[in-house]
């Protein structure tokens, strides 16, 4: 791709778009590379206004992979609804990003269609992932479609709904006993060479490429004051700022909003690092699987994306969790799972701590369908009292 490149960002050497994911002047593991744009090539390739596909590949000429047939099952392009009831509720003018109608059921397969693709368009034989689960269903679906290995490990503690995905795609699943730093180890260790290709997340610039097309999308949809999404390893919130950003820099947006990154009050290790707090020892003490990382791969990245936006972040108990699965439910018609429904949690604790100001703009990323995480939902229902 003309208008993308990559570089290293140990030694500066650049790569063409679409051949290496790992600087070859270093031995033993070297950095992912960066992906670099080329604003002036780009503006010549790319015209929103002009675009017309509704799915990522719509974004193709920023998308840092070969020439050749993308490996796609329609994901991208998500509907951005109101959330009047619930916006009232909360104080603010609310919309909600549904990324949970994309084909596994979550924001992953943005990543996923742009690292089977590499790998397909690249002659690669597989692919490997670590992941609470989102991103290991997702890794498999795209490799089922692009006839593609699969290698997927998984922390033990993961919904069977989950767990039973990457299977049903055909993939190769490894439980792993503990966390998902854990499953990540397990996974470096099993190794990658030419024919394989890592999509666990900070082990190649391919899935952050996907994720900004989330960041693409909402820029052509809205120009909210801000954008509420739950983090885990951080890569959605980092890939939202950045790829609005790269809008500002090709002149299509003239705003940004800023970013509030919602973690886990058992989790947190994001937002300790934004405030400034120590560190706790890495845990997953919540029930929001898909954001129980305690050792987040791009912890930096996304810190970066929340300063430079001008944002900030909260944390959320798993009972705020729960109620806010409910209320999307019941005021908005929405099933989102826990880690969703964290966005919404994050939101209502933002306008108590006066972060988010009365009536101001917000848009809450669902990042992932509540059938993805059904046990959760029960409990949430045993928990808060019927609506009469």
């Amino acid at each position: 791709m003309a208008g993308v490149h990559f570089v290293c960002p140990s030694c500066g050497r650049q790569y063409t778009a679409g051949t290496a994911v790992r600087c070859r002047s270093h031995d033993g593991i070297a950095p992912p590379l960066d992906i670099v744009y080329e604003w002036d090539t780009l503006r010549e390739q790319f015209d929103p206004a002009t675009a017309t596909k509704e799915n990522v590949w719509r974004y193709r000429p920023l998308l840092p992979v070969a020439s050749g047939d993308p490996v796609t099952l329609g994901e991208g392009w998500t509907d951005l609804v109101a959330a009047d009831s619930l916006g009232a509720s909360l104080g603010v003018d609310l919309s909600l990003k549904l990324e949970g109608a994309n084909p596994t059921g979550s924001t992953k397969d943005r990543g996923s269609s742009v690292v089977a693709t590499h790998a397909d368009t690249g002659g690669q034989t597989g692919i490997v992932c670590a992941s609470t689960g989102n991103a290991a269903a997702s890794a498999a679906a795209y490799a089922a479609r692009s006839g593609l290995e699969c290698s997927i490990f998984v922390p033990e503690q993961i919904p069977e709904g989950k767990a039973v995905q990457p299977r049903i795609y055909g993939a190769d699943v490894e439980t792993v006993a503990g966390t998902y730093g854990d499953a990540y180890e397990r996974c470096h260790s099993r190794g990658t060479d030419d024919e394989w290709l890592d999509r666990s997340a900070g082990a190649t610039p391919l899935p952050a490429a996907g994720a900004r097309t989330l960041g693409y999308e909402l820029a052509e949809e809205s120009t909210p004051e801000w954008v509420v999404v739950s983090m885990g390893n951080g890569g959605t919130a980092a890939g939202i700022w950045e790829g609005w950003r790269a809008f500002e820099r090709l002149g299509y947006v003239a705003d940004t909003p800023r970013i509030l990154g919602v973690q886990a009050s058992g989790v947190a290790p994001i937002h300790e690092r934004v405030h400034g707090e120590e560190t706790a020892a890495a845990t997953a003490d919540t029930c929001a699987d898909s954001i129980a990382v305690g050792d987040p791969h791009r912890a930096g990245d996304a810190a970066r994306a929340i300063e430079e936006s001008g944002g900030t972040t909260v944390t959320v108990t798993d009972e705020e969790i729960r109620t806010a699965t409910l209320a999307l439910g019941r005021k908005e018609g929405v099933f989102a799972e826990p880690a969703s429904a964290a966005a919404v949690a994050g939101t209502e604790r933002a306008r108590a701590q006066s972060v988010i100001d009365p009536g101001e703009s917000v848009v809450a990323v669902i990042t992932g369908s509540g059938l993805k995480d059904t046990a959760t939902a029960v409990a949430a229902l045993e928990e808060i009292p019927p609506v009469s």
